[in-house]
């Protein structure tokens, strides 16, 4: 007997919750269309022979809608451009690129002799593609003469090089950097590259090759560099990087400053650690503002560098320590 009002109870309690549940569903079925449902103001134009208005039961009728004034709007579009730059394909691409024209000919219409076809147009399509990088050697052939009058041998001399005494264009080097320092392609990818090619070269040729060039761009580095100590706003930060073996199987902890100057010019200064004589070195005679984090090495070494006019301004500020809970926010450090 207590096992079958048990029984009753329970689907009494089951038949109360599935009613609670599609009271909830409704509920949130509204509020649904309520917050993403379609929303709009406009008057419904209901046919009166479905549902009459209030006041059909009245003998009037309603007044004529007046329709709403049009104006007319006129603009100006650019027209699409399709010339050799921009097509309907959507390749686009400029005149500097070198382009490989392929006629494509019926060979039926080949065929027949040419009393009886014209060529009346073309059509014209494009595609993108890819050669593989390829090396060419440049084969001097210098002229030996033999002067008559006096019998003497004259040799053309040779063409000048940017690096002497090596089998290396100039083309070669500026390409290697580029592939190295900008497409991030390692020189011995490089070298596995030629090998490809069917040149034998060293792997060490290609690092003694890449040093010299380096070196030729040193003094375009320094001419950057004292341009940018003459600005007025200079950004300095720096960066740790792994440069050379400190041991086996473990690298060498070194640092990369970049400087940022007004000019949008760029030069990064390395160094060995974190010391802050590197700073006093490399900012020696700047006279501007420089932007920077609250490193130590920026706040100590500037107090010491030499100017001719050594009090600051008293709007100059020293900025402070990120990391110090008891110093504002960085702010600026100005020299003036």
């Amino acid at each position: 007997m207590l096992a079958t009002e048990r029984i009753t109870e329970l689907e009494q309690n089951n038949a109360q919750l599935v009613t609670e549940v599609r009271q909830l569903k409704q509920q949130l079925d509204w509020f649904k269309r309520q917050l993403f449902g379609e929303k709009s103001e406009k008057r419904l134009e209901i046919d009166p022979a479905i549902q009459s208005t209030l006041f059909a039961g009245l003998g009037l009728t309603l007044p004529p809608e007046k329709e709403a004034p049009k104006e007319t709007i006129t603009y100006e579009r650019r027209k699409k451009n399709h010339d050799h730059s921009i097509h309907d394909s959507g390749l686009r691409f400029s005149e500097d690129v070198p382009k490989q024209i392929i006629v494509l000919t019926d060979a039926e219409m080949e065929s027949l002799p040419e009393g009886e076809r014209e060529i009346i147009g073309e059509k014209v399509s494009y595609r993108l593609a890819q050669r593989m990088a390829s090396y060419v050697i440049l084969e001097y052939r210098r002229r030996v003469y033999k002067r008559l009058s006096d019998l003497q041998i004259v040799t053309t001399a040779a063409a000048d090089n940017v690096l002497e005494k090596t089998v290396s264009d100039v083309s070669l080097l500026a390409a290697m950097l580029i592939d190295k320092f900008s497409y991030h392609l390692p020189l011995y990818r490089q070298h596995q590259r030629l090998q490809q090619a069917g040149i034998q070269l060293s792997r060490s040729t290609l690092i003694h090759w890449a040093a010299r060039a380096i070196d030729l761009l040193g003094p375009i580095v320094e001419a950057q560099y004292r341009h940018l100590l003459q600005g007025g706003v200079l950004a300095m930060d720096e960066t740790p990087i792994k440069a050379g073996r400190q041991k086996k199987g473990k690298m060498r902890q070194a640092y990369l400053w970049p400087m940022y100057g007004e000019a949008d010019e760029i030069v990064f200064k390395y160094a060995p650690s974190r010391a802050h004589h590197h700073v006093q070195e490399w900012l020696k005679g700047y006279q501007g503002t420089l932007l920077s984090d609250g490193y130590d090495a920026y706040a100590g070494p500037i107090a010491k560098i030499t100017r001719p006019s050594p009090t600051p301004s008293a709007g100059a500020t020293a900025g402070a320590s990120s990391n110090n809970p008891k110093t504002a926010n960085p702010v600026p450090r100005h020299w003036t």
